[in-house]
């Protein structure tokens, strides 16, 4: 039977931009509505970014228990913070904040999934276990916001080799990849382990160890 369904294709709007002031110096946060769902999704740009080429930019999923609380148990957080440090410290650059919880299958299922690993999966197994793939996370958005905002081409703040293949794939211009290696201590260890051997994240797992 021929396919006679239309491909939905994403489209976003720039609503609302506004400065905040942060301990990072200042920014403009810019917030996008979408034909796809209802999720507040906002690129944080310092700077001016139209039409410049190799731009700092760090494409930050959303994560309530790293980002928010402080949770150990994952690097999310401190990447965030370091992320803006790095952008303020170039003076110029964009932080993407994608909401797609917990690589997005939401944070409930990330909450059931912590509670497996605490009976010893990992992060990849956990995630299957719930019936999801070990990453749901799409970049759509993100190449979208890169265009609306001009951007001739990026310096990706990742260590997610699958990251930098998707955007390239949405037709991003990609000029390098700058690492971003946070604390290793007990409480994330098995979590970026896991990264490394699963996920193929590019990570050293030595240079910062933290025994506490």
């Amino acid at each position: 039977m021929k396919n006679t369904a239309k491909q939905v294709i994403a489209q976003l709007k720039n609503i609302v931009q506004t400065r905040i002031p942060t301990a990072h110096g200042e920014f403009v946060l810019h917030y996008f509505s979408n034909n796809i769902d209802d999720k507040e999704h906002i690129a944080f740009v310092k700077g001016d970014v139209t039409n410049k080429k190799g731009i700092p930019v760090r494409i930050h999923s959303e994560c309530f228990t790293g980002d928010v609380l402080g949770s150990r148990r994952c690097d999310c957080g401190e990447q965030l913070d370091m992320a803006l440090k790095l952008i303020d410290k170039a003076g110029c650059g964009i932080l993407i904040y994608l909401r797609q919880e917990g690589r997005g299958i939401g944070l409930l299922k990330k909450l059931q999934a912590y509670n497996l690993q605490d009976k010893g999966l990992d992060t990849v197994d956990a995630n299957i276990h719930l019936g999801h793939l070990a990453d749901e996370r799409v970049y759509d958005f993100a190449a979208l916001m890169l265009e609306d905002l001009s951007v001739e081409s990026i310096s990706l703040i990742t260590n997610n080799p699958k990251k930098i293949e998707e955007l390239i794939k949405l037709g991003v211009q990609v000029d390098q990849r700058i690492p971003i290696e946070t604390h290793i201590h007990h409480d994330n260890v098995d979590y970026l382990k896991t990264k490394v051997e699963k996920m193929s994240h590019m990570l050293t797992m030595s240079d910062k160890k933290d025994s506490k």
